[in-house]
């Protein structure tokens, strides 16, 4: 059966990707909406971009109020400021937020419209102007996906958002963006990304295009995501895992994600734990329930990272990953949602609600080992 299969319109990587991307830049438009966070500008790395632009010829207005996960209130002030301005194309800087926020932007300023809640559920086909995603830690991968994940403030519910439109035109992985992620952001953006690789390989959605870039980020991750936590000024590692992160970006924009995805926006939207943290929390417990409908899968990715090899069969082959992927989250200390400060009383009486939205969003049924709701609400009380 045929697939379609899509990237980002142009991509820079590597040390210097900014400055070799500064000529494509200069074609998107006259003047640019840099989507970002306060910490972006303090650290210097707005400068950075706004040096770039300026030496390009183009005008650009800051929205730097992305101070959290993105809602759909900072969706609204950045479109006010969008078109106050006068812009014509957008840039993000910074994680996911500023990224999924842009896209947002971008959605309704070609759209007309006021409310991004309003695209819930729906895949969006309206054109966006030009959008550039530059991002500062390698986990989301959102400058390869057409996804936006967005919280409705008045439901109280993690949007997934999505739609061609919204893949960025131009994606620059300049790995200098990076070196100043400290280890525990490096930590959960970096399981974010392998919890991307994973869950797109291990997908009823995969495809062969899919699974290289998957495989690949799997691998690229297991070697490097220590050293980065360990060494953030390791410019190997750093520009290691931004690949990673792209990979990873890639296979799940074209092959999906699926239990953990399903269960953690409910756990953000609720308790307010950004994304890459309650993947990482919720990584090892359902990838043990995942992993009987997909033992040949799993099995491939534990001989893809050496700790198993030809003679052992898909189901050993496939613990042994999942044994690899518990020590490698716990080695980053990754907490479990008591050390994180969720009340368990409160947790519990939330589970029937974030079950059933986890089953709402589709992602848990791309899982190859059939689940229901009352699989989920087991899960969720596995974690404590």
């Amino acid at each position: 059966m045929a697939r379609e299969f899509s990237v980002p319109g142009s991509l820079f990587t590597g040390s210097g990707a900014l400055d070799a991307a500064a000529e494509k830049l200069a074609k998107l438009g006259k003047k640019a909406l840099i989507v970002t966070d306060p910490m972006m500008v303090q650290m210097g790395n707005c400068a950075k971009v706004e040096k770039t632009l300026a030496g390009a010829g183009l005008e650009y207005t800051v929205f730097s109020r992305i101070d959290g996960e993105p809602t759909d209130s900072m969706v609204k002030d950045g479109l006010e400021q969008y078109r106050s301005e006068g812009c014509d194309f957008l840039i993000a800087l910074g994680g996911g937020s500023p990224m999924d926020t842009m896209k947002s932007i971008g959605v309704l300023a070609a759209a007309g419209g006021e409310d991004i809640t309003a695209y819930m559920g729906t895949v969006i086909e309206v054109p966006a102007p030009p959008m550039v995603a530059i991002p500062t830690t390698a986990g989301t991968g959102s400058e390869a996906t057409q996804f936006s994940i967005i919280n409705d403030t008045r439901n109280h519910v993690k949007m997934l958002l999505k739609g061609n439109s919204m893949l960025p035109d131009l994606a620059v992985i300049d790995p200098r963006f990076t070196m100043t992620a400290p280890p525990k952001v490096t930590a959960a953006t970096g399981l974010d990304a392998l919890c991307h690789a994973v869950e797109a390989y291990t997908s009823r959605k995969a495809q062969p295009l899919s699974d290289v870039f998957a495989v690949s980020a799997v691998k690229r991750i297991f070697q490097f995501l220590p050293t980065a936590f360990c060494d953030g000024r390791n410019e190997e590692a750093r520009i290691e895992m931004s690949i990673a992160a792209l990979e990873a970006g890639i296979a799940f924009n074209n092959a999906s994600v699926t239990l953990i995805h399903g269960m953690s926006r409910p756990i953000g939207a609720l308790f307010h734990i950004p994304h890459g943290m309650s993947n990482a929390i919720l990584m090892s417990t359902c990838l043990r329930f995942a992993v009987s409908g997909a033992y040949d899968r799993f099995g491939d990715l534990g001989r893809a990272i050496g700790v198993a090899d030809g003679d052992d069969g898909d189901e050993a082959a496939a613990w042994k990953f999942l044994d690899a992927l518990t020590a490698l989250t716990r080695a980053l200390k990754t907490p479990d949602l008591e050390s994180y400060g969720v009340n368990r009383e409160e947790f519990f009486g939330c589970i029937d609600k974030m079950a059933h939205d986890a089953m709402e969003s589709g992602s848990p049924q791309n899982t190859m080992r059939d689940m229901t709701e009352k699989d989920v609400k087991e899960l969720y009380r596995q974690l404590w």
